[in-house]
């Protein structure tokens, strides 16, 4: 598919980000109350950093228009030219973000190999670099929470209070991608706080499983958000009246949180459906969250002719690679969806199996 195809879709797995504002969040957009939010003076901007900030243990938050915003601020903030950030070789600051941290930063990434995206602190150790005039000062510890490309994986608590733990002792910045954060508290029962708190940074995103149409909240000390305010106008700029954007995050976040339990278990439900399909091989037996990661190349056929087929029924579903593709649940595809989805999958797929 090309970005000019118009074609109707009726079943978007291809990200979270598909989702569509609701009736109630329209309403409650509509109704926002709002003001300049550059003089801090947006009610409900106010009201959703302040909301946010309490929610992850931290001091402040500010208001961005998108998550990939959020992490590259905060890296610009924390690092200075020539510094190392550690995170794992699927991470979407490694994947998906245009070599920011580079061009923004002015630092390097050092990854870690991790199918998972979850790493110890073991290796943090292993990779942080001492003290040497010839190489990158290792300065920032990334951790990606839930890791897309790691298929949703949740960083376990004990693992993830290892890094902190040897982060600290080795003066490291800490900084968590929080884009689905609240996909793993739904899912452990642990809250964001204990996820969130020990971090120098951590954001959350607004507009993948919680529904919004655009926006992440950043968070940190109050230090930081100073800093951050300043590149954010580095960025861009003020948002000015962008009540009507924040009104859709605290709508979400009074409405679309323990839904999240769905969108899980329609995964779980895809998963199970298109796991026992001839030539078609899950990335991972246990799905935890809201994305399923896939490989048809038993069935013979390659991921574009696949999801061909499926477009050409209204149901689209992410082309990953040559023989690897991703479906991803949110609030905007039911159980009827997703079983209609693994049927046409199957039919897609059902010649030419290989051996």
């Amino acid at each position: 598919m090309t970005m000019q195809d118009t074609r109707p879709i009726r079943i978007d797995l291809v990200s979270d980000t598909a989702t569509r504002p609701t009736p109630g969040m329209r309403r409650a957009m509509a109704e926002a109350p709002v003001g300049d939010e550059q003089r801090d003076e947006d009610p409900s901007v106010n009201a959703l950093t302040a909301r946010v900030a309490e929610l992850l243990g931290q001091e402040e938050a500010i208001f961005l228009p998108s998550g990939t915003m959020c992490n590259q601020i905060a890296l610009a903030v924390h690092c200075r030219p020539g510094d190392e950030i550690i995170a794992a070789e699927n991470a979407h600051i490694v994947t998906s973000e245009g070599a920011g941290s580079a061009v923004f930063a002015s630092s390097v990434i050092r990854p870690i190999h991790s199918e998972r995206g979850i790493f110890s602190g073991r290796e943090v150790a292993a990779f942080a670099r001492g003290a040497y005039a010839k190489a990158p000062r290792t300065r920032v510890v990334a951790v990606e929470q839930t890791n897309n490309r790691g298929g949703g994986s949740v960083w376990p608590l004990e693992t993830l209070s290892e890094v902190v733990t040897v982060a600290s002792e080795l003066k490291l910045v800490l900084h968590m991608d929080g884009a689905r954060l609240l996909n793993a508290v739904v899912a452990t029962g642990i809250s964001a706080r204990q996820y969130a708190s020990p971090f120098d940074s951590v954001w959350l995103d607004l507009s993948k499983g919680l529904g919004c149409p655009v926006g992440g909240v950043l968070a940190g000390s109050a230090a930081f958000i100073r800093e951050a305010d300043v590149w954010k106008h580095r960025f861009g700029g003020a948002m000015r009246q962008a009540g009507i954007l924040a009104a859709a995050g605290l709508y979400a976040l009074d409405n679309h949180v323990d839904r999240l339990a769905e969108d899980h278990a329609n995964a779980r439900l895809f998963g199970a459906l298109i796991g026992a399909l001839p030539g078609i091989k899950l990335d991972s037996p246990e799905i935890e969250t809201n994305l399923v990661f896939f490989d048809v190349e038993g069935t013979g056929k390659r991921t574009p002719e696949i999801a061909e087929r499926l477009l050409r029924q209204g149901i689209r579903i992410g082309v990953e690679g040559p023989t690897r593709m991703r479906a991803v649940t949110h609030l905007d595809v039911d159980e009827a969806g997703i079983r209609e989805a693994a049927a046409a999958l199957a039919a897609a797929t059902a010649e030419r199996v290989s051996a």
